[in-house]
Parts: C-alpha cells; sequence; structure tokens
C-alpha cells in the first residue's frame, strides 16, 4: 500500500468504526493468506488504519494475526479492541495479491466503499477449477524438469524429474481438496519420488540418484521460507522469523524423513541403485532450462496472465546474474548482487508502477534460495552418518542465505519502496 501521509484525507474516517475495524482485519488476512512476510504486512496494514483514522498496533507470525484498535478520537481506553486471527502458512499467490492491492488503493482513493471492497474480496474466494488444479499439476513438471536442465543431466534424468513432480504435484492437489493429508503430504510426496528414482536406478539405468530426487523435490524445499525468516529476524521481528525458521525446518525434516524410509525400504528389499556422476548436457540446454523454469514459477506463484512476461523475466533475471557475476567473481557474491538487483527493480516497479513489488521479488529471488543445498546437507548427514560433512553442507546453506539477506537489506537501502508490498 502507499504511505498515506503522500495522500490527501479521504472522508473514509468518517465510516463506522466497527466497518473500519473489519475492513482492515480482512485486508490483513488476505495479504497474509497470500504469502506476505511479517514486516510487510505490519507495514502495510499501519498505514491503512492510519488512513481510515484508527490507531493500529499489528503484530504478524506465519500462523496468525494480532490487531489492537483504538479510536483516536475518543479518550484512551475507552475504544480499544483487539482481534485475534488464526491462520495457517500463507502461500505466494501474486495475483490475488495484486487484485488484493488494488481494491484497498481504491478504497483509499475513495473510488470504492467498504461494503463494495468486502464483495470484490470475497469473489477472490472461489476455489480454482480442474483447469487450475491441472495447470498447477504441469507446474510442478515444469518446475523439477526444468531444475534437472540446470543441472545438465541426461535427458532420461531430467524426463524422470518431471515426471516425479507431476506426481507430486497431483499428491498437493489431492492434499488441498483433503485437509488431513496435508499434514503427511511432505513426507508421502519425498518417500514417492525417491521410491520412483531407486527403481528405475535398480531396473534400467544408473542415475545421480540424490541430484534426481533433490530435482524432483525442488518445489517442496523451504528456501524462500528460510530466507524470509532471516529476513525477519533481520529486521527484528524476533517471533515471526523464529516460528518462519523453524517451520522452514520441519519441511526439510519431513522430507528428509520421507527420502530415507524409502532408501532404507529399498535396501531391506535388496535393491542395488546404480549411482554414477554425469552432467553431458551441452551449454543450449541450460539455457532453456532457464526459461522452462521461468513459465513454471509464474504458474506455481499464481501470477495473473498479464503479468506473466514481468514475472518470467524476474525469474530469469534473478538466475543469469546470479549465474554470470558468480563465474566473474565468486558464487556468493552472485547471489548477493543478483539479490540487490532484484531488491531495486521490485521497488522500483512498486514505486513507479504503483502495483506490487512482489511480483518482481518474490520470482527473481525464488531460483536464489539455498532449498536444494539444504535437502542435500541433510541427505549427505543422513546417508553418510558424518557430521563433518553435514556441517560443512550446512555452513554452504548459511552463507547462500547471509548473501541473499544482504543483498536485500542493501536493496532496500538503496531505493526504498514507498509501498510495503
Amino acid at each position: 500500500m502507499s504511505d498515506p501521509t503522500l495522500q490527501e484525507a479521504t472522508p473514509l474516517s468518517a465510516a463506522r468504526y466497527s466497518a473500519r475495524i473489519n475492513f482492515v482485519c480482512e485486508l490483513a488476512a488476505r495479504l497474509h493468506t497470500y504469502g506476505t512476510t511479517a514486516q510487510r504486512l505490519e507495514g502495510a496494514i499501519t498505514s491503512v488504519a492510519d488512513k481510515l483514522g484508527l490507531e493500529c498496533e499489528p503484530w504478524a507470525n506465519p500462523t496468525g494475526l494480532i490487531l489492537s484498535f483504538s479510536d483516536p478520537q475518543r479518550p484512551a481506553g475507552e475504544s480499544d479492541v483487539t482481534r485475534v486471527i488464526r491462520l495457517p502458512p500463507g502461500e505466494n499467490d501474486l495475483a490475488r495479491l495484486g487484485e488484493t492491492d488494488r481494491i484497498a488503493e481504491a478504497v483509499l482513493a475513495g473510488q470504492m466503499g467498504l461494503a463494495e471492497a468486502h464483495v470484490a474480496m470475497a469473489v477472490l474466494d472461489e476455489p480454482p477449477g480442474t483447469r487450475a488444479r491441472l495447470l498447477q499439476i504441469l507446474g510442478y513438471g515444469m518446475c523439477a524438469a526444468a531444475v534437472a536442465g540446470l543441472l545438465r543431466l541426461p535427458w532420461l534424468e531430467i524426463a524422470l524429474a518431471g515426471a516425479n513432480g507431476l506426481l507430486i504435484g497431483c499428491l498437493v492437489q489431492l492434499a488441498d481438496l483433503r485437509p488431513r493429508l496435508k499434514e503427511g503430504v511432505d513426507v508421502i510426496a519425498a518417500l514417492v519420488a525417491t521410491a520412483v528414482t531407486v527403481l528405475v536406478a535398480s531396473f534400467f539405468i544408473p542415475l545421480n540418484q540424490n541430484t534426481v530426487i533433490i530435482a524432483s523435490l525442488i518445489v517442496l524445499l523451504p528456501g524462500m521460507a528460510l530466507t524470509n525468516a532471516i529476513n525477519e529476524l533481520s529486521s527484528q521481528h524476533l517471533v515471526a522469523g523464529s516460528a518462519r525458521f523453524a517451520g522452514a525446518v520441519t519441511t526439510i525434516l519431513k522430507l528428509g524423513i520421507g527420502t530415507v524410509v524409502a532408501l532404507y525400504v529399498a535396501s531391506l528389499a535388496g535393491l542395488e541403485p546404480q549411482v554414477r556422476a554425469l552432467r553431458p548436457q551441452p551449454a543450449w540446454v541450460e539455457w532453456c532450462a532457464v526459461a522452462l523454469a521461468a513459465g513454471a514459477f509464474a504458474i506455481l506463484f499464481r501470477g495473473h496472465r498479464r503479468d506473466y512476461p514481468v514475472v518470467m523475466a524476474a525469474a530469469a533475471g534473478g538466475y543469469l546474474i546470479s549465474r554470470h557475476v558468480g563465474l566473474a567473481m565468486g558464487s556468493l557474491a552472485g547471489i548477493f548482487v543478483a539479490a540487490l538487483v532484484i531488491t531495486v527493480a521490485g521497488n522500483a516497479y512498486a514505486r513507479w508502477l504503483q502495483r506490487p513489488g512482489a511480483v518482481i521479488r518474490v520470482p527473481g529471488i525464488i531460483m536464489l534460495v539455498p532449498g536444494s543445498a539444504s535437502l542435500r546437507s541433510l541427505l549427505t548427514l543422513l546417508q553418510q552418518q558424518d557430521v563433518g560433512a553435514g556441517h560443512a553442507a550446512i555452513l554452504a546453506v548459511l552463507n547462500i542465505i547471509l548473501a541473499l539477506v544482504a543483498g536485500l537489506l542493501i536493496g532496500n537501502l538503496l531505493l526504498p519502496s514507498r509501498r510495503n508490498l
């Protein structure tokens, strides 16, 4: 949302006190649901509440909100209202985030009333149709195949990773329809992907086993959550950052459990998968994989169709900057520069086009996050039972996160955004 100090007063503050509070609460819940981090959500809500003539003290964490309101026109304590909103962890939905931002801006500009805004936001609750679910499943397969292509795996392994990705996409959509399955979907997905990979390596062809498994699971890895957690901690949102970090680590553990269980069952069954290290693909395959990955993330982040070119350009740009700067100056320098450039670009997009900077920021960072490195570190630790090797891998993950967060922080200093989203 825009900084309210840049806009002239509107008659919104004359609306009923309860109506203004209800609007802010619904707006906050939707921003949380669509993947907004704690510091940006609290900044946006504070700005909107101020414009509505409310004093609001928001407190956001990954699983809920506490919003305390008061009317500055009344004596202290007379109008205090506190709302506690319990919510599941949010997921990035760029189209709905953009529409919610548009509705809020229309309300603040006096172009839409509070009742009309509630109706407009209720439309966003329409469940996805069959076509949208099939598109999401396709996105999972595209993303897994693209990551395998970026790693220059053989063609059959790229196809296998893509097939595993489609299976995982089906499981995720099934879990969305059956809430009881949702808690265990990470374990089941990892178990299925690992089992398929081990069976192929045992009976058909040798594989880069761990790499294929990681490429298959890449969409479920919480690299973005880890980065957001450290970003929240660095901005002094300690509870939200700690909770998000714990959630990300738990997801990695669940994926690791599913993978290790499948490997253990395979060993009990006497299977002996043939493992090899082969990266035969030419450079042009990597370029094709970048384009495929950019399209996959435009689908998975549920971008609006008109935003697909921007989302894809951001995803590809972040990776290419990291890749080429990394070749010249080292991988961590590449990640830092890419995060800085993407942050500045996202803030500029929000400042001058009056759209959520997340449209650029989220897809631009996703290909830099340490999701695959985190799972690889856990697999190294469990398979080799070598604490030294596990520590080295975990240190590599920490270095990536620090480079990313440094780029995000300095990018925000170079070009501060006038909008919180």
